[in-house]
């Protein structure tokens, strides 16, 4: 299929995933402070944003972002000012780490915890120069212009974080009763998020 190496593929892109980044700060905050089926939502979000990318980089658009400077800082600062719109949203809702029990809001919630993966992802184009730069040095020279390597490589990638992210968000989502009994501390982890998530954007 014009792939050399999987495996090492494969072991490369777990330690590239295990990192610590937006994505597993945005899991970890799912999961602590809202439980278990937020960070699901929000680890399918981050993955459908890694298959975006995966499909950019197939039909070249990740070349595009590559050598366009005003593209690449379209796109960033979009994603920049979001992730501050989310940690403005944390700073003033004193209600969000608190519990949900009705049903749709529940799905309601899932909705949004999935999209607002799916955005912080999509909207980082560091990912998209990431996948430009890291895939092809495991693509048969030969295929380098076929489009299936490129997906085959992102949907192996995006398998192996939906594994680690749902693993982060078990042992995560231990916490979340615990924040969710106490009211006072869900406002701390309210304001801690929304701090991070701002510092996030400006850097």
């Amino acid at each position: 299929m014009g792939i050399e190496n999987l495996f090492t593929f494969m072991v490369t892109a777990f330690f590239f995933i295990i990192t610590p980044g937006i994505d597993t700060i945005f899991v970890l905050n799912k999961s602590i402070g809202q439980g278990r089926k937020s960070g699901i939502y929000a680890t399918l979000g981050i993955n459908a944003g890694v298959l975006i990318h995966t499909l950019f980089a197939a039909m070249g658009f990740s070349v595009l972002i590559a050598k366009s400077a005003l593209v690449f800082t379209v796109i960033k600062y979009v994603g920049a000012i979001y992730l501050i719109y989310l940690g403005f949203l944390k700073l003033r809702d004193r209600k969000d780490f608190l519990p949900i029990r009705d049903g749709n809001q529940v799905r309601e919630k899932g909705k949004n915890d999935f999209w607002s993966g799916f955005l912080t992802n999509t909207f980082n184009p560091k990912v998209a120069l990431f996948f430009l730069a890291f895939f092809p040095q495991f693509i048969d020279p030969a295929q380098i212009e076929n489009p299936m390597p490129f997906i085959l490589l992102g949907f192996t990638y995006a398998l192996i974080g939906i594994v680690w992210f749902l693993i982060l968000t078990f042992f995560a989502s231990v916490f979340s009763q615990r924040i969710m009994a106490n009211p006072s501390a869900s406002v701390r982890m309210n304001k801690l998020s929304g701090f991070v998530f701002i510092l996030m954007g400006l850097k």
